[in-house]
C-alpha cells in the first residue's frame, strides 16, 4: 500500500503471455522459449515504455532471463546496471533438479557470466560477499535487508482488536484435545468476574472501561511464518511442541492417573510453572494441508496449533511485543539454498521486537545474535530445550525471555531502512551514475 500511494513510485505492470501451450513440449525446450519471451517482453518494456532510467537496480534471483534483459537494455539506454543479490537463482534451481543437473549448470554460468557484466553490486550479507569476491570476481557492498516502516511495536488497544479479530480462528478447537478454546472466554476468563460483556474479553487481554490488561493465565503466543515447503521442515516445530508437551508433564511429574483434573484445570487457565504454548503459523504453501491433518491427530495437553493467513495490516500487529501481549516469541524455520542469505521473516520480527529461535544454518548469525536477540537450533529436541528454558515462570518470571526481548527492541531501534540505504546503497549508486556521465 505504501508503495502504491509513494508519489516518487511508478509501476509499470507487464502482461503476461499465455504459454499453456508450453507444456506440450519437452521440458528444455518449453523453459528456453519460456525465458526467450520473457526476455523480448522485458526488454521492450525497459528500453520503449518507461522512460530513461540514471540507473537499473534489479533484484537477483530470478536471473534467467532478466540479467541479460536488463544488461541489454543498459547498453542500449546508456543507464548503469547494478544487481542487488538475494541469492543464487542456481542453488534455488538446484532444490528441485539437484547441484549436477545440466540445466542448473547452464544457469549457474548465465547468472555468473552476467553478474560481472554489473556496473556495481549490493548483497544481503557478507558470507555473500566473500563468496562473490573470492568465487565470482564480483566486488560487493552489503546492504543488510531492514523491516518496513509499518513493522514497529503498537499499543495494547491495536492487540487487543486485533485478538477481538482472530478470536473465530484462534478460540476454534484444532485437535483431539485443545487447550485453547472458546471456554477460556468463559467464566474464569476474569470478564465474567467484573460483570464485563465477553465483547471486551478475549484470550489474551481483558478491557475494563477503557483500560486494557493482560490476563495472567493467557497462553503463551509464538508465532511463525513459513511457506510449507520442503525447504522449511515444519515437522521440526511440530516434534518440538510435542516434545515440550511430554517433558512439562515429566517436570511436573504428572501421570495418567491424574490426567482428567489436570486436563479440566489446564482447559479452565490454569496457571502452573510453564505455560499453555498456543502456536500461530501464517503462510501458504503445498505441505499445509499434510501437517494440518497430523495436527488434528495429536493428543496435547498444554500445547495447541492455529494456521491461518493474516492480512498486511494484521501481520505487524501479532509480531509487535513492546507490550507482552501479542506475540512472546518468533520461530524461523528457514534454511538458505546458498547457505549465504538472510530470513526476511527474522527481520520483520526484529523489526516489531520480537525474540526469535531460528534454525542454524552459516550465516544467520550476521542477523541472531545468541542469547542477545535470539537462540539457533538445529534439531527439534535443542527447540524444545528452549522452549523450556525461556517459558518457565511465565509470564512474570521469564528472565531470559525478558532479555532475548530486551534485545530484539534494540536491534529494532539500532537501523532501518532509510539508513541503511543512505550509509550503503546510496554511495554505491551515485558512484556508478558519476562513472557513467
Amino acid at each position: 500500500m505504501a508503495v502504491k500511494e509513494n508519489q516518487s513510485i511508478h509501476l509499470h505492470k507487464m502482461t503476461s503471455v499465455n504459454l499453456q501451450g508450453l507444456s506440450k513440449l519437452s521440458s528444455p525446450v518449453a523453459l528456453l522459449l519460456k525465458a526467450a519471451m520473457q526476455f523480448i517482453i522485458l526488454v521492450w518494456f525497459l528500453c520503449f515504455k518507461i522512460p530513461r532510467p540514471d540507473v537499473f537496480v534489479v533484484q537477483n534471483p530470478p536471473s534467467v532471463p532478466t540479467l541479460a534483459a536488463v544488461k541489454l537494455s543498459s547498453w542500449l539506454r546508456r543507464s548503469p546496471f547494478v544487481i542487488d543479490w538475494h541469492n543464487f537463482g542456481y542453488t534455488l534451481l538446484g532444490l528441485s533438479h539437484g547441484r549436477g543437473h545440466v540445466i542448473v549448470k547452464i544457469y549457474h554460468w548465465f547468472e555468473k557470466y552476467f553478474g560481472r557484466m554489473a556496473d556495481g553490486s549490493l548483497c544481503v550479507t557478507k558470507a555473500m560477499q566473500h563468496e562473490l569476491a573470492q568465487n565470482w570476481g564480483i566486488k560487493a557492498t552489503v546492504l543488510y535487508d531492514q523491516p518496513p516502516e509499518f513493522f514497529h511495536p503498537a499499543s495494547l488497544e491495536e492487540k487487543h482488536e486485533l485478538f477481538h479479530r482472530l478470536e473465530n480462528s484462534i478460540c476454534h478447537p484444532n485437535g483431539i484435545r485443545d487447550c485453547v478454546t472458546a471456554a477460556q472466554r468463559g467464566p474464569d476468563s476474569g470478564a465474567a468476574i467484573h460483570g464485563l460483556d465477553q465483547s471486551s474479553n478475549t484470550l489474551f487481554s481483558t478491557q475494563i472501561g477503557n483500560d486494557i490488561f493482560l490476563k495472567a493465565n493467557r497462553p503463551a503466543l509464538v508465532v511463525s511464518s513459513t511457506s510449507w515447503t520442503p525447504d522449511e521442515d515444519f515437522g521440526i516445530l511440530l516434534e518440538a511442541a510435542v516434545m515440550y508437551d511430554r517433558r512439562v508433564a515429566a517436570a511436573l511429574s504428572e501421570d495418567d492417573s491424574v490426567e482428567e483434573k489436570i486436563w479440566m484445570d489446564i482447559n479452565n487457565g490454569k496457571q502452573y510453572l510453564y505455560p499453555r504454548l498456543l502456536f500461530i503459523i501464517t503462510g501458504k504453501g503445498p505441505e499445509r494441508r499434510k501437517y494440518e491433518e497430523q495436527i488434528k491427530k495429536l493428543n496435547l495437553r498444554r500445547v495447541a496449533f492455529r494456521t491461518m493467513w493474516l492480512s498486511a495490516e494484521d501481520y505487524p500487529i501479532l509480531l509487535v511485543h513492546s507490550v507482552p501481549g501479542s506475540a512472546d516469541l518468533g520461530v524461523s524455520l528457514h534454511t538458505s539454498s546458498s547457505g549465504l542469505d538472510l530470513p526476511m521473516k527474522v527481520v520483520d520480527m526484529f523489526g516489531c521486537g520480537l525474540p526469535v529461535c531460528a534454525v542454524s544454518f552459516s550465516c544467520i548469525t550476521e542477523l541472531v545474535e545468541v542469547e542477545k536477540n535470539g537462540l539457533l537450533f538445529s534439531t527439534s529436541s535443542e527447540l524444545a530445550d528452549e522452549f523450556m528454558m525461556l517459558f518457565k515462570g511465565f509470564p512474570e518470571k521469564c528472565d531470559t525471555l525478558n532479555s532475548l526481548r530486551d534485545g530484539a527492541l534494540a536491534t529494532a531501534s539500532s537501523a532501518r531502512w532509510s539508513t541503511e540505504w543512505e550509509m550503503h546503497a546510496l554511495p554505491l549508486i551515485s558512484e556508478v551514475i558519476s562513472r557513467k556521465q
